[in-house]
């Protein structure tokens, strides 16, 4: 048996995404807590509880990889949660918590569902190459190391959503911290923060790039 299917499905992104996607298909069989056939983000909370850091670092960046993250400003707003839940990350608050307009905030749930067979590819090959390593790099100082530099990468996302999907490189970079620190995989979280230059680089030169151009 791989070591894969080993793991407790928690710590695995796949079972992560499994159950966003169990909680969005209610929501659009029979109404979820934003109304019928809508997926809140308190959906979210409510199910992972005291768990949500570490399913937030990695659904949020997901949804943004999925045919939502097409729909003008959801970019930003997702950054913008993801700032949030980093932030609250490097203070080491133990348990999540969102302002009340953020947890009400949905899309319609088949938005969600729509992207789940390239986000099962995407999170099984993730799995695949994924362990518990280099744990020096996951302890209290890699943790905050690497929630500031997600802080960061949220910061490049509304310029970013100048240049259609763009914002798809920050947002991979913070899927890496997020897997990291899930699988506690510190060599994917070396390679997240060299992901991390990767993306300010494209940042400077698309921004700069259109003042320049301008």
């Amino acid at each position: 048996m791989s070591e894969t299917a080993q793991r407790d499905p928690d710590e695995t992104t796949t079972g992560i995404l499994e159950e966003v996607l169990r909680i969005a298909r209610r929501d659009e069989d029979s109404g979820g807590s934003a109304g019928k056939g809508r997926f809140a983000v308190g959906d979210v909370i409510e199910t992972f509880g005291e768990r949500a850091f570490g399913p937030f670092l990695i659904v949020l960046p997901l949804i943004e990889m999925s045919p939502v993250g097409g729909i003008p400003g959801i970019p930003t707003f997702l950054a913008l949660m993801i700032g949030l839940v980093a932030a609250q990350l490097a203070l080491g608050r133990e348990c999540l918590w969102l302002p009340g307009f953020i947890e009400r905030r949905s899309v319609k749930a088949e938005r969600v569902t729509g992207g789940a067979p390239k986000l099962r590819r995407i999170t099984r090959w993730i799995d695949r190459h994924t362990s518990a390593r280099w744990h020096h790099l996951v302890g209290k100082a890699g943790t905050k190391a690497a929630a500031t530099m997600i802080i960061a990468l949220c910061l490049t996302v509304p310029p970013l959503e100048l240049v259609p999907f763009a914002s798809t490189a920050p947002m991979a970079a913070i899927l890496a911290f997020g897997v990291g620190l899930l699988a506690r995989d510190g060599r994917l979280m070396a390679l997240a923060f060299g992901l991390s230059a990767l993306a300010l680089g494209v940042v400077f030169y698309v921004v700069f790039g259109k003042l320049l151009g301008s």
